[in-house]
């Protein structure tokens, strides 16, 4: 069968007995000085014939793509997560509030060494870069630093580059949590943390423990482990933990995932949550209202930080806005992982 040749805006003009430039002004809605009955004579022949404007034409000619590129880490089931899910709707949200279509990429070795991340902008594919799970160690993010490009790191900052963002206030969160053990009368605490890497990871851990220490209490090397980011890693590193310090008291998780992991650890060696251990995690993602118990936690507002991060990446591509630092307030959602110290034999 021969192929349909696709109708073009030259068949709408004819059909319906308009200029080129009448049809085009119609279809890009900037037809203000025309007609009421010429636009619709336009709008009937284009519904007539089927016709379906050219997406990339009319980007070109209005100098913008349409779209926004998110960059993910090379992790795996990374779209499953739920931390990352919930930035990604809210990106999405204020994306499709705009008008936007979103690309979702992953920063594979092989696209990084072919700079497929810089191509992104050089070809005209998008019009903004939000980075998400950006580390410490991610280099080819400095290709961008300098430049015109509309790139903002998410729910993160990267000190040693001069790049955009919009994040948590992970210091604020370390406090916040330090100073509800404090309160309960927590001395003996301990502390499962993430990558090093992850800028605000660092930043939660050294606030938490500074704020440990202003009051007294120490927290030696051993009272800390890596729970990977997961949940399977949270219950190993609470396991380990309990094998070098059998009388802690409290546990800081610097997630939920570590956190809800770490309860199922320490239920497994026959202690109770919270009147063995209390355990406080961060972010405040839904599971973490159905484990058990149901745990307390720092709220992120993580579903903003995806709203503005957006709005934001979209000020500096219209040339609103030159540069964004924005941090956003955490607070302490109080649930029934925690209580006062058990006592100590």
């Amino acid at each position: 069968m021969a192929k349909r040749k696709p109708v073009s805006i030259r068949d709408v003009a004819r059909e319906s007995n308009a200029s080129l430039t009448t049809v085009s002004l119609v279809l890009n809605k900037r037809d203000g000085r025309i007609s009421s009955a010429t636009r619709e004579r336009v709008l009937k022949a284009v519904d007539k014939l089927g016709y379906v404007p050219n997406r990339l034409a009319q980007s070109l000619q209005a100098q913008k793509s349409g779209f926004l590129a998110i960059l993910v880490p090379e992790l795996r089931h990374v779209f499953a997560d739920p931390y990352f899910g919930e930035l990604i709707s809210a990106i999405e949200e204020a994306a499709n509030e705009a008008g936007y279509k979103l690309l979702l990429e992953v920063a594979h070795k092989q696209d990084i060494e072919q700079k497929r991340h810089v191509e992104l902008f050089q070809r005209r594919f998008v019009d903004g870069l939000l980075c998400l799970g950006s580390t410490n160690r991610d280099d080819f993010l400095g290709d961008f630093v300098g430049s015109d490009n509309a790139v903002i790191i998410v729910n993160n900052h990267l000190p040693a580059l001069s790049l955009n963002s919009v994040m948590c206030d992970y210091r604020q969160a370390g406090v916040l949590a330090a100073e509800h053990l404090i309160d309960l009368g927590h001395k003996d605490i301990a502390y499962i943390h993430g990558a090093a890497e992850v800028q605000t990871a660092s930043d939660l851990r050294e606030s938490f423990e500074a704020r440990l220490a202003s009051s007294g209490i120490k927290m030696p090397k051993n009272h800390a482990a890596d729970g990977l980011y997961t949940e399977a890693g949270g219950a190993a590193a609470a396991a380990q933990l309990l094998k070098t310090n059998p009388n802690i008291t409290a546990i800081m998780a610097g997630n939920d995932k570590m956190a809800i992991g770490a309860i199922a650890g320490l239920k497994n060696a026959g202690l109770s949550v919270p009147k063995d251990v209390s355990v406080v995690g961060c972010d405040d993602l839904q599971p973490s209202l159905y484990s058990d118990p149901p745990l307390t936690t720092i709220h992120t507002p993580l579903d903003e930080v995806g709203h503005r991060a957006c709005t934001a990446v979209l000020a500096l591509f219209e040339g609103k806005q030159e540069h964004v630092t924005e941090t956003l307030p955490v607070s302490l959602t109080l649930r029934n992982s925690t209580c006062g110290p058990r006592k100590i034999r």
